[in-house]
């Protein structure tokens, strides 16, 4: 048996034990009290090395990136936000994608929003932005709202300054590479009782959570049950939570067209979040 063998028979195991996970998953299956100390890039193998090519984002070179700053209405400063009652009950919804920027996947997401003239939030993880700068310089470009989803993507609880580090490294990294600031942030896995909500908070950030999920970390699913999910459960002002990275997600890609039309066909539009929060009664 070879070292690679064992490295995938772990990587299998990772993947099985995420099965019980359908929130954020950059680390799929790490419990809290193990193995989170270790960064993504010991946990998965899709992080490309920068070193062994360029990822190809398919920003023209005469696209001038904009720098947007993504702040937040004063009563959302500093507050945990599922989903928001929009003026009128105008059917307003918010696609939001965590994990990236990831190879492959993210271009294939960015491709479709693009094909539909629909605007996401994405939730970046810093390893993942250091790992592919482009895409996420495209992400912007094309006029995609950005937030923070630290940098390790740890469930674990954390002191002060670790959670400090986490979000502050990737706010750096992000306003570096793409000249964005932003106000939103999302804790992996949904956690908000491990220190890095607390300190978000204590920033005036958002603390952005979902009040959908596609479930497009079940392993087991098909694609047609995301998009089940989605369309079943869609409400005016709602946060519907997917993935772009962390893992495989061709399944996503692959829902993601019938989600948007899915939701056109039942009257709804798409906002960012931002635009959703300035919407609010």
């Amino acid at each position: 048996m070879t070292d690679n063998f064992f490295k995938r028979q772990q990587i299998i195991s990772i993947v099985a034990i995420a099965s019980s996970i359908t929130a954020c998953s950059i680390a799929p299956g790490i419990s809290p009290q193990s193995g989170l100390n270790q960064p993504i890039s010991k946990i998965h193998t899709a992080l490309p090395d920068p070193a062994k090519g360029h990822i190809n984002a398919q920003l023209p070179q005469s696209v001038k990136v904009e720098s947007p700053t993504f702040t937040v209405p004063d009563k959302f400063q500093g507050k945990t936000v599922y989903k928001v009652q929009p003026n009128n009950n105008e059917k307003v919804i918010a696609l939001s994608i965590d994990d990236g920027p990831w190879p492959k996947t993210t271009l294939e997401m960015l491709d479709i929003l693009k094909q539909n003239d629909v605007k996401a939030t994405f939730f970046w993880v810093g390893q993942a932005l250091e790992a592919n700068p482009d895409l996420a310089k495209r992400e912007v470009a094309e006029g995609h709202a950005i937030g923070n989803h630290t940098w390790h993507h740890w469930y674990r609880r954390m002191d002060e300054a670790t959670a400090k580090s986490e979000i502050d490294r990737t706010a750096d990294l992000i306003y570096k590479t793409t000249g964005v600031k932003t106000s939103l942030f999302r804790p992996p896995g949904g956690f908000l009782n491990n220190g890095l909500a607390a300190y978000a908070k204590s920033r005036k950030d958002a603390v952005i959570m979902w009040s959908l999920t596609s479930a497009d970390t079940d392993p087991h699913a098909k694609p047609q049950a995301f998009v089940n999910n989605v369309l079943k459960g869609a409400k005016p002002g709602f946060i519907v939570l997917m993935h772009d990275g962390g893992g495989d997600r061709h399944r996503t890609v692959e829902a993601l067209p019938q989600i948007i039309n899915g939701l056109k066909q039942q009257g709804y539009r798409f906002v960012t979040i931002p635009e959703l929060l300035k919407m609010t009664q």
